[in-house]
């Protein structure tokens, strides 16, 4: 007589409810700090009525005058906002992009090759251990004080994060990666495209993050210098004019605008290596 067994009922899936209580009870808990902090902040400012730390409600209500009393056709956004904001997110990603595309190219070049490797590697050591605001008066010399110079700037500063982990991603693929491209007769091209490039892709993606929160930084930092717009301008005058709540407004601003670019460089990143997750996992 022959026993048959039937595996336990899989346990129910969370129900709708419950997993957004729980996304909201995690988001929460990430959160709080903030308003408190704010709040803090309120009393502490009316209390000290100092002139260089004004309240955030104050602060709130001078963004709002300045950048948010715009038409509804442009978001709201007014011609102050778009002279401040536009020009600067122009040059964030156009260096950014810019020290992407080839840090990428000639870390994968450096990391594939031992012997060029041996010759670039002094070079790369000198060259990112220069800060880049060090360079800035060169860079007015070569480009005047243009968005040129502000682009030259974030370029030079945030391309090494990207190559250093291109070149250590690039040099360092699985041997059983390679050894099995190599049985399958892929080569050149498609081995670089199918091999090398999913296995450094973790690290390169660690180096863009990072390159993105200094190009937010260089961003800043190159404005400060003979700009005529820009949030790294618009600092610079709210100082030099007295504005305070202006001034402090631009900073909230700039927080702001590295929170959501790192959040949605997460987001993007998690997407994209995926299947990179799920393999370590089953392994």
């Amino acid at each position: 007589m022959s026993v048959t067994t039937t595996a336990p009922p899989a346990p129910p899936a969370p129900s709708r409810p419950r997993r957004t209580r729980g996304a909201l009870t995690a988001l929460a808990a990430q959160v709080w700090l903030v308003p408190v902090a704010v709040a803090v902040w309120e009393a502490a400012a009316r209390v000290a009525e100092s002139v260089y730390f004004p309240p955030p409600s104050q602060i709130a209500t001078r963004m709002y005058e300045l950048w948010l009393t715009g038409p509804a056709s442009r978001l709201f956004l007014t011609d102050e906002a778009l002279d401040t904001f536009g020009p600067s997110l122009g040059r964030l990603f156009g260096g950014w992009l810019m020290a992407c595309v080839a840090g990428v190219a000639i870390g994968v070049a450096v990391g594939r090759s031992r012997v060029l490797a041996d010759y670039v590697d002094p070079v790369i050591e000198f060259c990112r251990a220069v800060p880049p605001a060090a360079l800035i008066p060169l860079f007015i010399v070569l480009f005047k004080t243009s968005t040129q110079m502000q682009v030259a700037t974030i370029v030079y500063g945030v391309i090494w994060p990207i190559l250093i982990n291109t070149i250590d991603g690039a040099r360092y693929v699985d041997r059983v990666h390679t050894d099995t491209a190599r049985v399958f007769g892929v080569r050149g091209a498609r081995r670089l495209v199918r091999v090398v490039l999913p296995s450094a892709a973790p690290k390169i993606f660690a180096g863009l993050r990072l390159s993105l929160s200094l190009a937010v930084v260089l961003m800043v930092v190159s404005e400060l210098v003979g700009a005529t717009d820009g949030i790294g301008y618009q600092l610079m005058f709210t100082q030099q004019t007295f504005d305070m709540a202006a001034m402090w407004g631009s900073i909230v601003v700039l927080g702001i605008l590295g929170y959501t670019l790192n959040a949605s460089f997460l987001l993007a990143e998690k997407r994209i290596l995926s299947w990179h997750r799920r393999a370590r996992q089953t392994t």
